[in-house]
């Protein structure tokens, strides 16, 4: 057997190596196409297949403003809520605020709108309220 200068030791930990970056690459690569898409409030038109999840992201303003969802909900038989999240954008003062995101479900294929109201109280008569601003998406699942 012909010596080559790398011992079978240091071969194999290099393969190991070469195997592990693979495997983290093709996980970045299968965790970016698997999770959910996310839209911003430009983006009023969406379209997916019945099943996929989605996000659509808007700012919540410092001042005690925040998104919900508003009336006429969406159709439930094509589109029903899935929670959402709030993410900090860094701690004040430097911060901008903080970022929500309304997660939804495609239930199956059809279109429906989605409404969503920026208020402070967001009780009855929100939509009215000084500040309050919506935004509508026309949402088609496939």
């Amino acid at each position: 057997m012909e010596n080559s200068g790398i011992s079978r030791g240091s071969r194999t930990l290099v393969i190991a190596v070469a195997i592990a970056a693979l495997l983290i690459a093709l996980y970045s690569v299968f965790s970016q196409l698997s999770a959910p898409k996310v839209y911003d409030a430009d983006d009023t038109e969406i379209t997916v297949s019945a099943g996929d999840r989605f996000s659509v992201k808007v700012a919540d303003d410092p001042d005690g403003y925040r998104w919900i969802i508003a009336e006429p909900r969406p159709d439930p038989s094509v589109l029903k809520a899935a929670g959402e999240r709030v993410v900090t954008a860094g701690r004040p003062p430097t911060g901008s605020g903080t970022a929500r995101y309304l997660s939804f479900e495609a239930v199956r294929p059809g279109r429906t709108d989605l409404r969503l109201l920026r208020c402070r109280r967001c009780g009855t008569g929100a939509a009215d309220e000084k500040g309050a601003r919506s935004l509508n998406f026309r949402v088609t699942v496939g």
